[in-house]
């Protein structure tokens, strides 16, 4: 507390302490198996809110709950503490308050607690806590009982009113990626471009731009044999060229009619080539080798600046840099949402950075239009069956090269890839802007939460009532309404349990 803050009339600075009722003696741990085998209807309580149900109880009324250890103390914008009502169990993980009656109102104090500047009380390095000795000692800011329930009831209708505005902020947010996925479906079906094939009927089909993609394949593959054998100063063998692999063909037998002109393809007839990255583990120690993190790659986007470092020992692949214009997916991630992620590299300028086994890489045709393809992998409907060949191993969803080769897309005309590109850029440019205006909202409804704690705790949220009893002369009554108030502390013999929680 600044020492040049003045305290409003009749309130008084008071350590906690000397105004709630610390039930602690009401708490025990469950660890996490025996939970399992306790499930009941009980609610299970924790350090920030509910953890779990139980088969029992050890609360039963109206307690404050703050958090021991776990909770975000240093976070001006999140909660500390919490009210709960009922029958419950609290595990160890949060202190047990109760406001004395008469002198602090558990709502009150609840919001006083959601205030407090907890930097010198809270300690730890990988996490937080908050113990009794140093709770005990925190200083609370305590209005006259009368202001106290003015200051709770306007605290809580305007609360109220920011959470009505963050649900409704929340709502935009699900239609928003409604929107979002809605535009994608359309583009990939056909619907986005509807008007533009009407006037523009003579384009050349696709089957024509796939044909020219697949020589131009061919081609390529010819061109770098030649080459790898030059290298080498040896003749190629006889029949060489017989080696090549045609691509991965299109399982046309249930996929769906597409609009004249388009047609079925797969992810290796586009891509001139595709694999996977250096396998070798990162570091952060920093090397004069970069190598993206797998993380990086998220869907339309490409961090570049989200990277570690390879050992200067390490083996490399003969190709292992990325360029601007690269397509990346993702192979595997902890979660299915993940995987098959796909993001154009941007202008990377005179970087060398390398790409993981956890990423493949593609180079397609100029032929195709690669904002086209990215946006065929955010489309749900696509993605599904390459999330239904994800396999799952240690804990990470992964996908295979074949996988990813032999993903079906289907392909326009070149002029309509461009033109359907266009237009769901511009759709998903509106879409984000909404998203930043619905980001704002939610934080300026933070901001504006604590503003109304910050004004009610400096006595200028609701006002003063000159009738009301000053704190000063409710203090030389706490000691005997502690002693009348005192709650029996009676528990079952053999009832508390030695084991560590784990929520």
């Amino acid at each position: 507390m600044s020492s040049s803050f003045s305290l409003p009339v009749g309130w008084a600075q008071i350590p906690l302490e000397e105004v709630v009722d610390i039930r602690d003696d009401l708490r025990e741990p469950i660890n996490a198996s025996k939970r399992e085998q306790r499930q009941g209807p009980y609610p299970y309580y924790g350090a920030t809110g509910q953890v779990g149900w139980i088969d029992d109880y050890l609360i039963d009324g109206e307690y404050v709950l703050l958090g021991e250890d776990g909770a975000p103390f240093f976070d001006a914008s999140k909660a500390k503490a919490y009210i709960v009502r009922g029958k419950g169990w609290v595990n160890n993980h949060a202190h047990v308050l109760i406001g004395l009656g008469g002198v602090l109102s558990n709502r009150y104090l609840l919001h006083a607690l959601n205030r407090v500047d907890y930097r010198g009380f809270a300690n730890g390095t990988t996490r937080l806590k908050l113990t009794q000795a140093a709770m005990r000692k925190i200083p609370l800011l305590l209005a006259p009982p009368g202001e106290q329930e003015r200051i709770v009831a306007k605290t809580e209708e305007i609360f109220s009113d920011l959470d009505a505005g963050v649900a409704a902020l929340e709502r935009a947010k699900a239609n928003l990626i409604r929107y979002r996925a809605a535009v994608l479906r359309a583009a990939v079906e056909g619907k986005l471009t509807a008007e533009w094939r009407m006037k523009h009927p003579d384009v050349e089909p696709a089957s024509k731009l796939l044909e020219h993609i697949l020589a131009e394949r061919r081609r390529k593959w010819e061109q770098a044999e030649d080459s790898r054998y030059a290298a080498t100063g040896k003749a190629p063998p006889k029949n060489w060229r017989e080696r090549y692999e045609e691509p991965i063909p299109p399982d046309v037998c249930d996929l769906p009619e597409l609009p004249k002109g388009w047609c079925w393809t797969t992810l290796d007839s586009l891509m001139l080539s595709l694999g996977s990255g250096t396998a070798t583990t990162a570091t952060s120690a920093p090397t004069s080798r970069k190598v993206l993190r797998s993380s990086a790659v998220r869907q339309g986007n490409v961090d570049l600046e989200d990277y570690r470092f390879l050992p200067e020992d390490a083996a490399q692949n003969s190709d292992p840099y990325l360029q601007a214009g690269d397509i990346l997916i993702t192979r595997l991630s902890g979660s299915l949402e993940y995987v098959g992620n796909c993001a154009i590299v941007p202008d990377i300028g005179d970087s060398h950075i390398e790409f993981p086994d956890r990423i493949f890489r593609g180079r397609s045709s100029s032929a195709i239009s690669k904002e086209y393809l990215q946006h065929c992998f955010c489309d749900s409907g696509l993605r599904r069956p390459l999330e239904r060949k994800a396999k799952s191993t240690a804990g990470h969803q992964r996908i295979s090269l074949s996988d990813l080769r032999s993903f079906c897309l289907p392909l326009p005309p070149r002029p309509e890839q461009l033109e359907i590109a266009n237009e769901v850029g511009q759709y998903l440019a509106v879409a984000d802007r909404v998203k930043a205006y619905l980001e704002q909202g939610r934080r300026r409804s933070t901001s504006l939460r604590q503003a109304i704690l910050k004004h009610a705790f400096d006595g200028k949220l609701v006002p003063q009532d000159p009738n009301d009893e000053p704190v000063s002369r409710l203090i030389e009554r706490i000691k005997a309404e502690r002693v009348n108030t005192e709650p029996k502390k009676v528990r079952t013999p053999g009832r508390r349990s030695t084991a560590k929680d784990t929520p």
